[in-house]
């Protein structure tokens, strides 16, 4: 199969298939026409896959073509990487035939199922270098920040090509080009080791009580739809329950103090979580040297908090999903799928 393509199709469903979710985006001739997203939670059993797919080719129909690009292959389902590439490519494989099903190996471009084996580095965890690709594609220079549920990816973009120094999850981690914290499911606790509360620092409980999905909620700045996992405690996903379990991280009950101190505390920890999407933002833009006209391109679930990150580095902000031919679809769902949408456009 030719690198970087898949062929001359009409239509052509991408998935982005992750450890938590599973997106896919529909093309016809070019153009994005259909996106969705699927809780899929790969530590539950591959059975969840499954579904998922299921569910997503019955909303989105038959397509001439797949293509794939994956992170759940990270999974602690599987016992390497290179079994989870390679059982995620067969489910999927299976579930579209007689489609055939192409799946992106980045810097090695898209490669038949039968030679996933020897491209296994490439494919891991390469969602980030299809979003990359494509938004580079459309905007020259610029800065991509795909912030989604889990993590956030900051990649350089110079001259129409992805300018990442690292590519692997190790060297992406070290470069600063992926910074482990997301809009939904972060950890409170990796946000901070302490916060201000009632005039004076307190230490965190260090305990699964509360997610980053929690704060965004208690902020009014939470789409419902893009918060598909259970919460920390397993209960409802109110404001209400939301700074119960956030006054459990200082070990306290949400009686103790008044919405407007919660609503503090959370915008607290929120910054923190903004601060380390900026540190990784310094240490990428100390390297890649782009102008200062050079804008943030925002993709993922996280685009009001990108926006706020481009107003502290002085630059302008762009979605995704300006730059392209977006139709009839929500721009905003098109962004929250960024990677699926990439995969059906540069496949297509």
């Amino acid at each position: 199969m030719r690198q970087g393509r898949v062929g001359d199709v009409s239509t052509v469903i991408g998935w982005d298939i992750g450890g938590a979710h599973l997106k896919a985006a529909r093309a016809e001739a070019g153009r994005i026409t259909a996106v969705m997203q699927v809780p899929s939670p790969l530590w539950q059993g591959l059975d969840r896959l499954d579904s998922a797919i299921a569910e997503a080719q019955r909303a989105l129909g038959p397509v001439d073509r797949h293509a794939a690009t994956m992170t759940g292959e990270l999974a602690d389902v599987f016992a390497n990487r290179a079994e989870g590439v390679a059982i995620i490519t067969a489910r999927l494989a299976e579930a579209v035939a007689p489609a055939p099903l192409a799946v992106y190996a980045g810097r090695a471009g898209f490669v038949a199922t039968d030679a996933v084996a020897a491209h296994v580095a490439d494919i891991a965890s390469a969602n980030w270098h299809a979003t990359a690709s494509l938004a580079a594609r459309h905007v020259g220079d610029g800065l991509l920040v795909d912030m989604g549920s889990t993590t956030t990816d900051i990649i350089p973009l110079i001259s129409g090509k992805v300018a990442a120094a690292g590519y692997t999850d190790a060297a992406r981690l070290a470069s600063g080009e992926l910074v482990y914290t997301g809009l939904t499911r972060s950890f409170v606790t990796a946000l901070a080791a302490r916060a201000p509360f009632a005039g004076g620092w307190t230490p965190l409980a260090n305990e699964y009580f509360a997610t980053s999905g929690d704060l965004y909620r208690i902020l009014g700045e939470l789409d419902e739809d893009v918060d598909q996992m259970a919460t920390a405690d397993g209960r409802e996903k109110t404001v209400g329950a939301s700074i119960a379990r956030l006054a459990r991280m200082i070990g306290r009950d949400a009686t103790e103090a008044d919405a407007d101190a919660w609503r503090a505390l959370a915008a607290w920890f929120a910054e923190c979580q903004l601060r380390q999407i900026a540190d990784g933002a310094a240490l990428v833009l100390s390297r890649a040297r782009l102008q200062p006209s050079a804008p943030i391109v925002s993709a993922g679930i996280g685009g009001n908090v990108v926006v706020r990150l481009a107003a502290r580095l002085g630059r302008s902000s762009r979605p995704l999903a300006t730059l392209l031919d977006v139709g009839a679809v929500d721009a905003s769902r098109l962004d929250q799928c960024a990677p699926a949408v990439a995969i059906a456009l540069l496949a297509g």
